[in-house]
């Protein structure tokens, strides 16, 4: 007699396979007991190479991997965040990793589970860049999203101060201020409704330069009057910063052009 270990098998439910010649003990590991088994599916294991033929196994239990549909938010910055990941087959706990593109590996701090399709996990990355997403189970089923889901990326900045950009001239015409903010191909908005309503203060806003310009200061206004307006800072990663500015208008200097206070 010879003895013949497989190793190949990995899961079975325990009963009988008929293997090799009469007598042969075939030890299959890892985790199963050894049997001794009867058939010629391994022939002259003795002086041959065995063979192993699983065509015939059934009951074998099938592997569930776990599944990402979706991340959010997909856009963070470098501080603590939870991201929650939405998907199939999460057991409780899994382990979740953010994968740089640069192949670097970041695990979560900590993971919550919601269900077997929704666990939140809390990551603190603080290089930008993007981020493949890895969650492996505890029986050790594993699944990486196929394309990098997570953005890291700074918020913008704003480099000019808030408060008043200046007192102007009632009816002036020209450039009022420049406002700016550091971050990648930056835009601006208003958040309110006053610096760009013709009943207010009757001025533009370049989105892409900051430059605020007007036709004619304060419109059909003749009192001074200060106009309390928000802009917002966007970034490429749609990112937001918003900043509380004022302009005042004057009447009692003719002729005059702006002057700051």
């Amino acid at each position: 007699m010879s003895e013949i270990k497989v190793n190949a098998l990995k899961k079975y439910d325990g009963s009988s396979i008929t293997i090799g010649e009469g007598g042969d003990t075939v030890t299959i590991t890892p985790g199963i007991t050894a049997t001794t088994l009867t058939s010629g599916i391994i022939p002259n294991a003795r002086y041959g190479t065995p063979t192993f033929d699983a065509s015939n196994l059934t009951n074998l239990p099938a592997e569930t991997k776990p599944t990402i549909s979706s991340i959010n938010p997909t856009v963070i910055t470098n501080d603590s965040t939870a991201v929650t990941i939405t998907g199939t087959n999460y057991v409780s706990i899994p382990t979740v990793d953010a994968i740089s593109t640069t192949g670097a590996i970041t695990t979560a701090s900590a993971v919550s589970f919601t269900s077997a399709t929704v666990i939140v996990a809390t990551l603190t990355l603080p290089t930008d860049g993007t981020y493949f997403i890895r969650i492996e189970n505890s029986d050790g089923n594993a699944v990486r999203s196929n394309t990098a889901l997570l953005t890291v990326s700074d918020n913008p900045v704003w480099t000019t101060g808030s408060g008043s950009l200046g007192t102007i001239a009632g009816g002036f015409s020209g450039t009022v201020a420049t406002v700016a903010a550091s971050g990648e191909s930056v835009t601006f908005s208003e958040v309110t409704s006053v610096l760009t309503n013709a009943s207010q203060a009757n001025c533009s806003l370049n989105s892409s330069t900051g430059v605020i310009t007007t036709t004619d200061f304060g419109g059909t206004s003749t009192s001074a009057t200060t106009y309390n307006f928000t802009l917002r800072a966007t970034d490429a990663q749609g990112q937001t910063a918003d900043r509380a500015f004022s302009l005042t208008s004057a009447f009692s200097i003719a002729n005059s052009g702006r002057f700051d206070t």
